[in-house]
């Protein structure tokens, strides 16, 4: 039995769930996010909880018993906490800043790098060298992180550019200089 997936999801106050057959739509102060599951899980609500059940042990169900259930569970806690990453500048010169609903980013290149606002993403700058991107939809968030972050990967010899909080950077030594045989 998968132990992920037979962990039933809790749903807090203010959160509503909804069930038609495989589509799954949840409500909550955060938004409203809806998505669609394999038809052959089963999923109920009992009281307070969501349950996942798999109709047999056979290797497909098994592989996607717990996927149904983590995804049911970020719907969840998205519309009712919402998900966050950061990221940090690092650079001399390089900084980042809000104008309106862009993201307005000077890295190092002859040009700004602009990056709209999506829907369901909001993006704060509470500092010049810091990037926070919010929403409920927890792929969204990240795959904006990620194409935040790849306009400027940090580079293994200075550490410049843009990374994740707390993300370590293997960092690489320079040229060894001249001289040595």
């Amino acid at each position: 039995m998968s132990r992920i997936g037979k962990k039933p999801i809790p749903v807090p106050k203010g959160v509503e769930v909804s069930i038609q057959g495989n589509t799954v739509t949840v409500k909550g102060p955060k938004g409203t996010l809806t998505d669609s599951f394999n038809p052959e899980m089963a999923i109920s609500q009992e009281g307070e909880e969501l349950v996942v059940t798999r109709p047999s042990d056979a290797k497909e169900h098994r592989s996607i018993h717990g996927l149904t259930r983590s995804l049911l569970s970020n719907m969840v806690v998205g519309v009712s906490e919402g998900f966050k990453k950061e990221l940090e500048v690092n650079g001399v010169g390089y900084r980042c800043a809000k104008q309106g609903k862009d993201l307005v980013m000077n890295l190092g290149f002859s040009h700004q790098v602009i990056m709209p606002e999506r829907d369901g993403i909001t993006v704060e700058v509470p500092a010049p060298n810091k990037i926070v991107v919010l929403g409920s939809d927890k792929q969204k968030v990240g795959q904006f992180a990620a194409e935040v972050r790849g306009k400027r990967p940090p580079e293994p010899y200075k550490g410049k550019g843009i990374k994740y909080a707390g993300e370590h950077i293997i960092r690489k030594e320079g040229k060894a200089g001249k001289g040595k045989k």
